[in-house]
């Protein structure tokens, strides 16, 4: 017998924790099944976190997001067609192309084989599949309508990569710009300004101030820079730590939620993830409260997601959800207007599908704005620096020459 440390979502919507002392996983999620609960996660109560370096290194090899998205549309239509769930689970072993990522469809299928529900099938590739994606196929089995499921996750997946997709493609030119600006001035202040200081010194010259200070910080960044390096590894080690502390990230995600440009954006973005995952799960019959807790999971920003965790109490009591998540005062006023709509109509589920499609359109409009906006005020703070720096090597030129004059 193993002692396992278990995470689940009752039918009201509560989160329990807790162990059970089993022979397998699957024994875990069979009791918290039977209980009526859906499980988010199992996991060996002496295992430690999963999410450390050398975990991470040496875990089992993962689909990639787009290989996700195939394959649960191809399963999808598979299963639409009328073929058995382990027949098509053979016939998508062609789809990944890497061996590992094979072998671990070929464990699925021989899971599901062996009786073994998809759901619970998937949750055993400890990180391959989301819990949001685990939830779903298990709210698909238990209704009966598994391959319907499938096709709004494989929806879902395919637009959540192509708002993803189209962000990083928005921003390859502005990164691209921004490193090239960084590189120049580095080259300008640790190589080519500094071969003017003994020029300078040899003549006598008088420095003016912007000189002084341009030589300076190219001083810096020659004999410093292996303690800007560490200063810059060091933040990074901190701020990641600062990130894994729930209070601490309390703090940092209310402040970014404050800042007036990045506080919209990700208002917006976190709305569209909580409609399209809550209306998915409406859709596939799991009950409001129970969709919210699972919801509440893949938000990124711990700030709204404790504001949903909130509503989700005041739902219990009788509240509407639209008047729950008003309460936070931290929602979109047009997405919680929406909601109760839905609500008023009985068509909740729909909804919120149409909230999430709304919300994903201004996200993309907001950041091609501001990307649009980065470019050209990137070039000009690249002409102010360099002009600034040729201005520090040219007066002292200029004064020489006078001089000699």
């Amino acid at each position: 017998m193993t002692l396992y440390y278990y995470k689940a979502v009752t039918p009201s919507g509560e989160t329990l924790e807790g162990q059970f002392d089993l022979a397998s996983p699957d024994e875990v999620i069979g009791k918290l099944q039977d209980a009526g609960n859906i499980p988010l996660e199992v996991r060996e109560a002496d295992g430690g976190d999963s999410g450390s370096l050398f975990a991470a290194l040496f875990k089992r090899a993962t689909l990639r997001e787009a290989q996700i998205v195939q394959f649960t549309q191809q399963l999808a239509t598979l299963l639409g067609a009328g073929q058995p769930l382990d027949r098509a689970l053979q016939i998508l072993l062609d789809l990944p192309e890497s061996d590992k990522a094979r072998r671990m469809l070929e464990r699925i299928r021989d899971q599901v084989r062996g009786g073994t529900p998809l759901s619970d099938a998937l949750e055993a590739e400890h990180g391959s599949f989301s819990k949001l994606y685990v939830n779903m196929v298990r709210a698909g089995e238990a209704g009966g309508s598994l391959d319907e499921t499938l096709e709004r996750l494989g929806n879902y997946l395919e637009r959540s990569a192509q708002l993803k997709s189209s962000v990083i493609n928005a921003m390859i030119y502005p990164a691209f710009l921004v490193g090239m600006v960084l590189v120049s001035l580095m080259v300008l202040l640790v190589y080519v300004v500094p071969q003017f200081a003994p020029m300078f010194a040899d003549m006598n010259v008088e420095m003016p101030l912007i000189t002084k200070v341009v030589l300076g910080v190219g001083e810096v960044l020659q004999s410093f820079w292996w303690v800007i390096l560490a200063a810059i590894v060091f933040g990074a080690g901190w701020l990641r730590r600062q990130m894994a502390d729930p209070v601490a990230r309390l703090k940092i995600d209310e402040r970014l939620l404050r800042m007036r440009m990045v506080g919209d954006v990700i208002r917006k973005v976190e709305t569209a993830r909580l409609a399209r995952t809550l209306g998915t799960l409406l859709k596939n019959g799991v009950p409001l409260l129970s969709g919210l807790a699972v919801a509440r999971n893949v938000m990124t920003n711990s700030v709204l997601a404790e504001s949903v965790e909130q509503a989700a109490d005041e739902v219990k009591t009788g509240g509407g959800l639209g008047y729950a998540l008003t309460q936070s005062k931290r929602f979109p006023k047009l997405a919680l207007q929406m909601i109760s709509v839905g609500e008023e109509s009985g068509e909740l589920d729909g909804m919120l599908m149409k909230v999430a499609d709304t919300f994903d359109i201004e996200v993309k409009n907001t950041l091609d704005r501001l990307l649009a906006a980065l470019v050209p005020a990137t070039t000009i703070v690249m002409t102010v620096l360099v002009a600034f720096i040729m201005l520090a090597i040219v007066l002292p030129i200029m004064n020489i020459a006078g001089a000699v004059q």
